[in-house]
């Protein structure tokens, strides 16, 4: 199963603060057993929403461009990873051993990554047309 671990946002990370070295250290060292024990699929670090945009839909309307930053810094997404785990507890076990040398308080969501067997509309078409563009995404088509 795969997991998309979200590590929310701070005022530090929305001030456009970088880590200090040390939480790069660890990070760097937490990642690497990550990438060793084999569940590590991705995993990036995210610019302050002040460099970002939402785009707004609406039943009615042309989509609309709101341009960052955004309030609520705590609902805000900071970085994340993608774990392929053997289910959540493991995952959860992961995430449990997360380094925190600074010693702030936050949040971190995980959640499972859909998978095709999770959708009633999915017909094997479908499938076989993701599965196709996953392999062409990736380089291997």
């Amino acid at each position: 199963m795969r997991f998309m671990v979200i590590v929310k946002a701070n005022e530090d990370s929305e001030a456009g603060k970088g880590p200090s070295a040390e939480l790069l250290t660890e990070m760097a060292k937490f990642n690497e057993e990550l990438v060793k024990a084999g569940v590590l699929l991705a995993g990036e670090g995210l610019t302050p929403s002040s460099q970002g945009a939402r785009i707004v839909f609406s039943s009615t309307e042309e989509p609309k461009v709101v341009d960052g930053p955004f309030a609520e810094t705590k609902e805000l997404v900071g970085g994340f990873w993608i774990l392929q785990c053997r289910d959540r507890e493991e995952c959860i076990e992961w995430i449990k051993r997360m380094p925190n040398p600074d010693g702030q308080a936050g949040v971190v969501e995980i959640r499972r990554v859909a998978e095709a067997s999770d959708f009633d509309n999915m017909t094997p078409e479908i499938e076989a047309m993701e599965g196709r563009l996953r392999a062409q995404s990736a380089g291997e088509a």
